[in-house]
């Protein structure tokens, strides 16, 4: 018997320690692939190898395709030589890819990357998850081998330097050499008073509309602005921004804060402002972020109605927090279970209206950010982030940059070191930079219940003891969505209408992710389209809505304004803030914590 235990004890210490071992050595490949899993890459290659080695036809296809591109091609070169072909490419606008050699070069790639991206699309047989994989790392790959991203191959940068002497090559070495010395330099462990300064310092250049911090807990700090006209509305607007980023893109400089547009239009704003984790916080959960991130906060306004704004991830977490309180509301005088009185306050304002931008409810289409999602990359991911407590603000942005790696990467890369250009400098990068963490568990139940699992379009997330439906939100929504956004489709959101049975205004801006929304009046180049969806009107395509709706000229924020207005009260005298509440002035003391990675 004790033998056969003590056998039995072994074989599992063994199984541990090989467990161990394999954790330890898919962390490390993790690493070196950029928090990618190989393993997922590999079976998705594999799964496309398979699959086009066993389409004769599609090879016979593409062989054919690969000589009239090849013919395209040469005709595009010949043409180039005694007239002006419209480049749509922004890569190749410049005149110089017009002579040759360099149309040779821009033609000959342009025909390869043709030919590849439609080769790597080969759907049958591939589950749609690797056929994604497949189009987007092989895009990725594509991209890399521009000839504009080559000082020999790129007629714009050799002129440049021609007609600078050589300047613009030694600028761009120098930026090289600063960039280089700088990833070398960086540490996870450098304090943050140690730090390159931001460009565009927090509380100084930005978050500089003036207010007060009136509540703080472990997870947030609220801020209260002050009011700037004689009367408000008297229903307040509680902002619930992504933690996922820093609160204040949306009080930038003065002139594209939509917080101070907001106050300036006599509306009470608060705004949550996230606290950015420690190793510490590595068992911060999801549910910690709707009760005492969102429920603490609207509480905390001490507000009768509430009007509620929610960006990207802070907008799935309010549209998850408005179902449960319209649950407890089809429920009322029903006693509230353990799990409901510990999670959700009592005294809470009631909901006047919802409005989300560019936040995703229903995850089957998440975009290009659908390539990291699956079981092997989470397993990946979940390995990194317990060995250190939390994703970090460097492994967020690197992902954020591999999906816009064109502009971002390989366009940065040559405006930079091949052209000589130092980057652009105005609020909105300076705020891309100042990144932030996420606890591990927190971000894995993020992936797995929301994009993985789909949970919450599906009726199966749970919170409080009971599955969130978000036909049960009774309060009014306004669904703001961009027309480039790469984070959160436009399409997918759009979904939301299926989803609920309130009144919904759908919204579709002008822009990408962050630009759309940050979309102050006055900019240049920017419109949208907007139309309610009334009771029983039914279901209209997403193509066809965005066919029939009329585009309007200027910023959406005006919308949004009269859109709030029209479900408010009568204005009236501007609220004091409470002294007795008061922790500290804005822009508080959670958003200027800053890390290394």
């Amino acid at each position: 018997m004790s033998t056969v235990f003590d056998s039995d004890a072994i074989r599992e210490r063994q199984r541990q320690a090989a467990q161990s071992f394999d954790e330890l050595v898919q962390t490390s490949m993790a690493k070196a692939f950029n928090g990618l899993s190989p393993i997922a890459l590999s079976l998705a290659y594999t799964d496309w190898v398979k699959n086009w080695a066993s389409s004769p036809g599609r090879q016979s296809l593409m062989a054919q395709r690969a000589m009239e591109l090849s013919l395209q091609a040469m005709q595009n070169i010949a043409k180039s030589q005694t007239a002006d072909i419209p480049e749509t490419d922004a890569r190749f606008s410049d005149s110089g890819w017009q002579q040759w050699p360099y149309n040779v070069f821009k033609e000959g790639y342009k025909a390869y990357d043709a030919w590849w991206r439609e080769a790597a699309d080969h759907g049958d047989g591939l589950s749609r998850h690797h056929q994604r994989m497949v189009n987007f790392f092989a895009g990725q790959a594509l991209d890399a081998m521009s000839p504009s991203n080559w000082l020999w191959t790129n007629p714009e940068a050799k002129k440049k330097a021609w007609e600078t002497k050589g300047e613009t090559l030694r600028n761009g070495m120098r930026f090289f050499m600063e960039d280089l010395e700088e990833a070398l330099a960086a540490r996870p462990d450098t304090p943050s008073e140690a730090l390159p300064p931001l460009a565009y310092a927090v509380g100084k250049d930005v978050a500089v509309t003036p207010g007060k911090v009136v509540f703080r807990n472990h997870l947030i700090e609220l801020i209260q602005y002050s009011p700037t006209t004689d009367k408000v509305l008297p229903e307040p607007v509680l902002i619930v921004p992504s933690c996922i980023m820093k609160y204040y893109i949306l009080d930038l400089s003065p002139h594209n804060s939509m917080v101070k547009y907001l106050v300036d239009k006599g509306h009470t704003v608060y705004i949550i402002s996230w606290r950015n984790p420690d190793a510490s916080d590595r068992d911060l959960k999801m549910q910690d972020y709707l009760s005492k991130g969102v429920l603490a906060a609207m509480e905390a306004t001490g507000a009768k109605r509430l009007h509620t704004v929610g960006y990207c991830l802070g907008g799935t977490f309010l549209a998850i927090v408005a179902a449960a309180l319209g649950r407890m509301a089809r429920k009322k005088g029903q006693p509230r279970t353990p799990k409901e009185q510990a999670l959700i306050p009592e005294n809470l304002p009631e909901l006047a209206s919802v409005i989300l931008l560019a936040a995703q409810t229903d995850f089957a289409e998440p975009g290009e950010l659908g390539v990291f999602i699956d079981e092997k990359q989470l397993a990946s991911l979940r390995q990194t982030m317990n060995e250190q407590g939390y994703l970090s603000g460097k492994q967020m942005g690197g992902s954020f940059v591999f999906l816009a790696s064109r502009a971002l990467l390989w366009g940065r890369n040559t405006r930079r070191y091949l052209l000589g250009e130092d980057d652009a400098r105005f609020d909105l990068m300076s705020w891309n930079s100042d990144t932030t963490r996420l606890p591990a568990r927190m971000h894995s139940e993020y992936l797995t219940a929301l994009f993985l699992n789909n949970a919450l379009s599906a009726g199966q997330y749970r919170f409080a003891g009971h599955t969130v439906a978000l036909k049960d939100i009774q309060a009014p929504m306004m669904v703001v969505a961009t027309t480039r956004d790469h984070v959160s489709p436009w399409k997918s959101v759009y979904k939301v209408q299926l989803q609920t049975d309130t009144h919904v205004t759908f919204v579709l801006a002008a822009g990408g992710h962050n630009a759309g929304i940050v979309s102050e009046p006055g900019r240049p180049r920017r419109s949208y389209q907007i139309n309610s969806i009334e009771d029983n009107a039914g279901w209209v395509d997403p193509d066809e809505w965005r066919a029939t709706t009329p585009v309007v000229e200027g910023s959406w924020w005006v919308a949004m304004h009269e859109w709030l207005k029209e479900r408010s009260g009568k204005p009236v005298t501007p609220p004091a803030i409470d002294p007795a509440k008061v922790v500290c002035d804005a822009p508080g003391e959670y958003v200027m914590v800053r890390y290394a990675d």
